[in-house]
């Protein structure tokens, strides 16, 4: 499950965490976009919940330097030994440059970089090297994990889908659907034993259809429309479906470009329906070859009005399976 919860205060996210380990979840993968940052989500349930296992997903390579990614990602790792995964990615030049006022500057070469800085750092090496994209002098972690954390690649177009193949130990998917999963896998080139595929998918289990469409319309035109998720879809195929969104996108019309997204590209990418129907349509993913379905659980009618009550009852209920098989 993605966390932080939306709508519970970190403060009460332990009885969210106890609710995801008693359904049967396994793990809690956190994001960082505007929210919260990436590490204090897990560093509550490294505590709260000595079982979860926990990721980032992702990191972003550009608004934190070397170092630091390094000792967050040690801290975290001597936290909760042999339970946590390192996920990085190049990010969106909107969060980085318009957010975090750092250049976007060949997002490639960086997450290649930072990605091989991090190998070395995390194993306790001195690292005294002139990278492509940095320069890191005779940095050492003064508290090196004694188990260092894998380390995944978000990755969307065959680039980076071939380094994560090449260098991770695992990528993180994002934005896509069970269909497209085959396509992303098969530039991932040979893997090697352990690579874990992760990947994030919008869940919102309700059986109101109008309200769950609307929502994904919006998140559909707010991420659909940044450049890098914009060519994955086109090398996705969905160039003619979604022209008319981008159309109405570089034109101004917000309103227009969501209502230009049909129903069964919403359908595909942000899935929907009764709890039951949500566990089904995860599982294919896992049967096209995720290893880590993350879900990341969108606001429901019921939800809105139940509060905290109604979110963890909605917890309990995508992890329930009655063939015994955990979320």
């Amino acid at each position: 499950m993605t966390v932080p919860l939306g709508g519970l205060a970190l403060t009460d996210h332990d009885a969210g965490y106890a609710a995801l380990d008693q359904a049967g979840f396994t793990d809690v993968w956190s994001s960082e976009v505007a929210g919260t940052d990436a590490f204090t989500p897990l560093a509550l349930a490294a505590a709260w919940q000595p079982r979860l296992r926990l990721g980032t997903a992702i990191t972003p390579v550009f608004t934190r330097g070397p170092g630091l990614l390094a000792m967050s990602a040690a801290a975290l790792a001597e936290a909760a030994p042999g339970r946590f995964a390192l996920g990085i990615g190049a990010s969106s030049p909107v969060l980085v440059r318009d957010w975090n006022a750092a250049p976007f500057d060949e997002p490639f070469r960086r997450t290649r970089d930072m990605l091989r800085f991090l190998r070395a750092a995390l194993r306790g090496e001195t690292v005294d090297e002139a990278y492509d994209t940095f320069t890191v002098r005779r940095f050492t972690l003064e508290r090196p994990p004694a188990v260092p954390p894998p380390i995944l690649l978000a990755a969307l177009r065959p680039g980076m889908l071939r380094l994560a193949g090449a260098e991770a130990d695992g990528v993180i998917l994002n934005w896509l659907s069970a269909d497209d999963v085959p396509r992303a896998l098969a530039e991932l080139g040979e893997r090697r034993a352990g690579f874990e595929v992760a990947a994030r998918i919008f869940v919102c289990p309700t059986e109101d259809a109008a309200y769950a469409r609307a929502l994904g319309r919006r998140l559909i035109t707010s991420y659909l429309t940044v450049g890098a998720y914009a060519e994955f879809h086109r090398w996705l195929g969905r160039d003619r479906v979604l022209a008319p969104m981008w159309e109405a996108w570089a034109a101004g019309d917000r309103r227009g470009a969501s209502a230009a997204v049909p129903d069964d590209v919403v359908d595909a990418l942000v899935l929907h329906g009764s709890p039951a129907r949500c566990r089904a349509e995860v599982r294919r993913y896992a049967d096209a070859g995720v290893d880590v379905p993350v879900l990341a659980l969108l606001p429901t009618p019921e939800v809105t009005t139940g509060g905290t009550t109604a979110l963890l009852t909605l917890i309990a209920q995508l992890g329930a399976d009655p063939a015994g098989a955990s979320a």
